[in-house]
């Protein structure tokens, strides 16, 4: 039960909702918890809740491209990104920052499979070095 609430707890942290996961992990970790049951339940959530953003970014372009919203701004705000910004990915867990990165990938449309390695890379690497560091 204590990794389906952190999953959740991590899923919802990584949406546009104001939220952390850290705090319950490492109260988890400090009852004893298995390590590696508790990276794949952050990570996962954490993950697929950026998933939810990207869908919200791909929703809301076609909205914009819908209701005839394009702009030179927008144009070239999205070749920016495209150019540089979907390494930036790797720092979707970051506070603040992170979470509309991965709705600005989606209205961006980078490519899913690519959106996908680099925030799992950023997102599993961030719950490993918590736990390995507080462990």
């Amino acid at each position: 039960m204590e990794y389906i609430s952190l999953f959740f707890s991590a899923l919802i942290a990584a949406t546009l909702l104001p939220m952390g996961s850290e705090a319950l992990l490492l109260l988890l970790q400090s009852q004893g918890l298995n390590i590696g049951w508790l990276l794949f339940s952050a990570s996962l959530g954490n993950i697929l809740g950026s998933c939810i953003n990207y869908a919200l970014g791909l929703w809301a372009r076609g909205y914009v491209e819908h209701k005839h919203l394009e702009s030179k701004g927008w144009h070239n705000a999205n070749a920016w990104f495209q150019r540089y910004g979907s390494w930036s990915l790797l720092f979707a867990w970051l506070p603040i920052l992170g979470d509309p990165l991965t709705l600005i990938a989606g209205i961006s449309r980078i490519r899913f499979w690519w959106f996908l390695l680099l925030v799992s890379i950023g997102k599993t690497a961030r719950y490993a070095l918590l736990l390995f560091t507080f462990s």
